[in-house]
């Protein structure tokens, strides 16, 4: 017989009804105002490069739903020592990655595709590793699909286009990714 755990089935509950609230209105509650903005920008930016509004909300929607599931594994205490460890190793590339970011924004001319798209990868595979044993292959396909996404060199390329449509865009994600680094948060 199957042994009954009520944490796990308290923390699974969690997930699914915090994953099923990831819409505008219900995030605003749990996070701050740079990252709304900045994932505003995110999703002008999706919906503008791929022309579709329903495949920059999914995109959207499935980073909020897997930062949300990650914040609950986290609260919960679910993760062992050596995940704790990767944690860190992508909060560290996570935070090499917004510096980058920045810099490139910051700095014409020195915009490298190759560079922001690994780093973006690497980030996807440090995270699918950290949460391989507590989330789906539902979940792991969500993490893909958004990295997969922001580390595609040709919408990376218009982003960070000096003359392109998107400058206005990335004035206000780099200046977000500025704040956040600046509190400590990334």
């Amino acid at each position: 017989m199957e042994a009954f755990n009520s944490k796990d089935l308290a923390m699974k509950a969690q997930k699914k009804i915090l994953s099923s609230m990831a819409n505008k209105s219900t995030v605003q509650r749990f996070i701050d105002d740079t990252t709304s903005e900045i994932l505003d920008e995110l999703y002008r930016v999706s919906k503008e490069y791929t022309g579709n509004k329903g495949t920059a909300q999914k995109v959207i929607k499935n980073l909020i739903k897997i930062a949300v599931k990650i914040g609950v594994l986290f609260r919960n205490n679910c993760f062992s020592d050596e995940e704790l460890k990767l944690a860190q190793e992508f909060k560290k590339k996570l935070h090499t990655g917004a510096m980058t970011a920045i810099s490139f924004y910051e700095v014409d001319f020195t915009f490298d595709k190759t560079v922001m798209s690994d780093n973006l990868i690497e980030c996807k595979n440090l995270l699918l590793k950290l949460v391989n044993s507590h989330l789906t292959s539902k979940s792991h396909d969500r993490i893909s699909h958004v990295f997969n996404h922001y580390s595609d060199p040709q919408l990376l390329t218009k982003l960070y286009d000096p003359n392109g449509p998107f400058r206005p865009n990335l004035t206000k994600i780099c200046k977000g990714l500025d704040k956040l680094v600046e509190d400590g948060t990334i």
